[in-house]
């Protein structure tokens, strides 16, 4: 889910949400501004990019193929884009909002699709892969052990979750000071104003993340994706977070 820095006409189509609408949206619980935006938002930036699905199924092919799939947080199901060639199994798409689980089914009805908190899932070793997209900043740090046992239980021996994880900007680059601001201003929104959305860019850095996921029980790699191109360092700008159930769990 790349970060919209304003509101350029350039990023958002015709058909995406207005002005307004996405004010409306700010100003709702998480739940809420969902099921408002579900029907637009596919024509927003916050879609997963493409370029990110495919390069993350490339990686994942040469790990597979899988049984049954899972997409976390599934929003409108562009998950499924990766899932769907991994897969031979049946994939499931999880979400807690309604609006966004009513246009994935349309889009996928192939797929099945479950109302519930991610926090909570009630799987227990239905699956062999999971993955999600762009939903980490949804969950406070507190909030993450619960979602990652979660998708542990979920898992069968020898699963593997998968997530692309961008690298923090540099702190000279615009895009540093854009996500510091965006940050910054939904902690003051959710200080003055109840229920909180909760959406921040800078709440999972690799090493909480690694650790909160070895916590769960997984064992933790990251391969650079490189398709997505590099930073002035030459590190990759995303890496593929490949978290693994043991072979030996029970």
């Amino acid at each position: 889910m790349p970060l919209c820095g304003g509101y350029p006409r350039a990023v958002f189509s015709p058909q995406g949400p207005s002005l307004r609408e996405l004010c409306v949206q700010a100003l709702s619980s998480v739940e809420r501004g969902y099921d408002l935006l579900a029907p637009k938002f596919d024509h927003t930036p916050f879609r997963t990019p493409q370029s990110i699905l495919a390069a993350t199924t490339e990686a994942l092919s040469e790990l597979g193929p899988f049984g049954e799939g899972l997409d976390v947080c599934c929003g409108t199901g562009a998950g499924m884009l990766v899932l769907g060639p991994l897969c031979e199994g049946r994939v499931t798409g999880v979400d807690f909002s309604a609006g966004m689980l009513a246009r994935a089914r349309d889009a996928h009805p192939e797929a099945a699709w479950v109302r519930a908190d991610a926090r909570a899932l009630a799987f227990v070793e239905d699956f062999d892969l999971a993955v999600t997209f762009g939903a980490l900043g949804h969950f406070l740090p507190a909030e993450r052990p619960a979602l990652f046992e979660g998708v542990y239980r979920a898992l069968r021996p020898d699963g593997l979750f998968a997530f692309p994880l961008g690298a923090p900007p540099p702190l000279t680059s615009l895009a540093h000071w854009t996500t510091l601001g965006f940050d910054l201003a939904m902690r003051v929104r959710n200080v003055v104003r109840r229920p909180p959305f909760v959406m921040y860019y800078r709440i999972t850095p690799l090493s909480a993340i690694r650790d909160d996921l070895t916590a769960a029980g997984f064992s933790v790699d990251v391969v650079g994706l490189t398709a997505l191109g590099q930073l002035a360092n030459g590190s990759p700008r995303y890496g593929l977070v490949l978290a693994r159930k043991p072979a030996d769990a029970y």
